[in-house]
């Protein structure tokens, strides 16, 4: 009975936060939601209006295109960095995971820097004898979002599968090559089924990180046609609160429902991939 009263008395304070701090608001935006001239029914119109399910789409698409793009950099350049050994193995490990220390808004002048109007791929395609008005401009588009979400993904992805590809056990590998396996064979059925879990805790990480992320967005381009940016519009522009509530609501169920399938898939992996 002291063991019970003391975990009371622990945990109170926790509660506490995460009812001010989660509960409440969370209530409240659900409020707000149906305070709009629809009522209720606004949480189904806004899955029927074109420019919302398009922006749902979008958004679905470019979080799940850079979470495949960054598994499969990682996959493979997280295994053989856990296992090579070079000179300069820590400053090139240190240099990858340096996009944890930049802000989306950093990310997104970086890619502008690299392919906006006066980015380095417009300057080399000048430097090449083309012509200005052809140069390559990708930055405040679909293309230029992805390269900047690829960016930071990578770094947490990364450190994610070196850590669990340290822990594989070789001597089975040893023994399916000494079975006759090829490297392929080795590399799909023993190492890939071996790194699984952290495959799909950070990849449940990267793509809830891509749907949710605003800041590269709104550095690149305000009419990129992605839920974060129709949020905002709606909630800056057209001081339209009960639809940014309601898509804000919508775009945290999904992300928290691709969490909840890998944590059930993975179990705490997912924790320790963020």
């Amino acid at each position: 009975m002291r063991t019970v009263g003391w975990t009371r008395v622990f945990l109170a304070p926790a509660l506490t936060v995460f009812a001010a701090f989660f509960l409440v608001p969370l209530a409240r935006l659900f409020a707000v939601g149906a305070a709009g001239p629809s009522g209720w029914a606004a949480y189904v119109e806004v899955l029927h209006n074109t420019r919302y399910l398009q922006s749902f789409l979008s958004t679905l698409a470019l979080a799940g295109s850079v979470t495949i793009c960054t598994l499969c950099l990682c996959a493979v350049c997280g295994v053989y960095l856990s296992r090579a050994s070079f000179a300069f193995k820590p400053l090139l490990t240190a240099v990858l995971t340096l996009p944890l220390a930049f802000p989306g808004v950093v990310v997104g002048f970086l890619v502008i820097m690299l392919g906006g109007r006066q980015g380095v791929v417009a300057q080399a395609g000048q430097a090449l004898g083309g012509d200005p008005g052809s140069a390559v401009v990708f930055a405040y588009s679909m293309t230029g979002l992805f390269v900047g979400y690829l960016y930071f993904s990578i770094p947490r992805s990364m450190l994610t599968v070196m850590a669990t590809a340290d822990k594989l056990d070789r001597d089975l590998e040893e023994a399916a090559r000494t079975l006759g396996a090829s490297a392929f064979a080795v590399a799909r059925d023993v190492i890939l089924p071996g790194i699984r879990p952290a495959l799909v805790a950070s990849g449940a990480i990267c793509f809830a990180t891509a749907m949710g992320a605003f800041g590269t967005a709104f550095t690149l381009a305000t009419k990129i046609n992605v839920l974060p940016m129709v949020i905002y519009s709606e909630f800056t522009l057209q001081a339209n609160l009960a639809i940014a509530a309601v898509l804000s609501l919508w775009l945290g169920l999904l992300t928290w429902l691709v969490l909840i399938l890998a944590r059930s898939a993975t179990g705490s992996a997912v924790a320790a991939a963020a």
